[in-house]
């Protein structure tokens, strides 16, 4: 798993010329994605095995020829059922990738308000102190030359 993790960080900096760290919100998704195929590959395991089992019950009543034909609505079936969790897989993914992407884009609007809010009171710090030094310039002026 460790080394999954960080042939993606460079294949994502290769591809990108992105720094992505392991503590970084994508490598959450890509856990939750990894972590939600491998859920969905066991209960379609199961699924698949119980379909096998009522089919194999039917191919000994109907003899050899009954058999073609319930290998080929197998192949079929795991055929529409790997389409189908795809599907799913595909909607939850871009599901993710949309709630992900608004986090981010939040994050960074408040990120960039408190920049510009640090920017204004730095400016105005910067006019306070020089008015205080022009006052201060002519009070010692005014000291001096009375």
């Amino acid at each position: 798993m460790s080394t999954d993790l960080d042939e993606l960080i460079k294949e994502v900096a290769a591809k990108h010329g992105v720094a992505v760290g392991r503590d970084d919100p994508i490598m959450i998704l890509h856990t939750i994605n990894q972590r939600l195929m491998q859920d969905s590959q066991k209960a379609q395991e199961e699924m698949l095995e119980s379909f096998k089992s009522e089919l194999e019950a039917i191919s000994q009543r109907w003899g050899l020829d009954a058999n073609d034909k319930a290998e080929k609505v197998l192949t079929a079936s795991l055929n529409a059922s790997k389409q189908s969790m795809e599907q799913l897989m595909q909607t939850a993914t871009n599901q993710y990738l949309a709630k992900l992407k608004s986090e981010v884009d939040i994050s960074i609007n408040r990120l960039n308000y408190s920049l510009r809010d640090a920017y204004r009171i730095s400016v105005l710090n910067i006019l306070a102190a020089s008015i205080t030094i022009v006052g201060a310039s002519v009070v010692i002026w005014l000291s001096i030359h009375h």
